[in-house]
């Protein structure tokens, strides 16, 4: 079975309706980090005591997954209904194969690593 990474950065703003629409699609496990980035915002201006500094780096959140079961253009196309509003600063939405993935706790590798056991107290 394949293992796909998907990596999406995107709007602090837009952290609780990307993690209801995955959530929705049966995509329970993820990583969320707080980045700084910059694209075709190419940041903004701030007054710091009177004097103009340019902030080239812009607040998002990346959000990490990663799916076997769940089809990879299931999970795109419900994170781009979730966050697409047509402004600049959408984001960017990065899809990785895997050759492998380890549980550490149990040592079981590949889809199973990355599965949820039935039964096991969460």
């Amino acid at each position: 079975m394949k293992m796909t990474k998907i990596e999406i950065i995107t709007r602090s703003n837009k952290l609780d309706e990307l993690m209801e629409a995955l959530n929705d699609i049966g995509v329970l496990g993820m990583t969320v980090s707080q980045v700084f980035g910059c694209g075709l915002q190419k940041g903004h201006e701030e007054v710091y005591r009177g004097k103009k500094y340019d902030v080239n780096l812009v607040p998002k959140i990346k959000l990490e997954t990663v799916v076997c079961e769940i089809p990879v253009d299931t999970v795109l196309d419900a994170a781009e209904k979730a966050l697409r509003t047509g402004n600049y600063g959408d984001g960017k939405i990065f899809v990785t194969e895997l050759t492998d993935a380890v549980r550490i706790r149990t040592g079981q590798r590949g889809p199973e690593a990355i599965m949820d056991i039935p039964g096991e107290k969460k």
